[in-house]
């Protein structure tokens, strides 16, 4: 079985990609900047989190970890 991604790297890529700021991130999770930046040091994630970071970044993060596994 190939490694898991890490979250936190594809999810701080992904907002690098999208041209977003950490701090609207941060306001669009309810958190502060600081939080936020927790995120991206993540290995793995709640998946409730991991629902709302796929809705404010319009990407469907389990799909892309779902693909890890073929």
């Amino acid at each position: 079985m190939e490694k898991t991604p890490h979250i936190g790297h594809v999810i701080k890529s992904t907002l690098k990609l999208q041209g977003r700021t950490v701090t609207w991130f941060a306001a669009q999770l309810s958190c502060d900047r600081t939080n936020a930046y927790k995120i991206f040091t993540k290995e793995s994630i709640d998946t409730k989190l991991l629902m709302k970071i796929s809705e404010v970044l319009n990407v469907d993060f389990f799909a892309y970890l779902s693909e890890c596994l073929k």
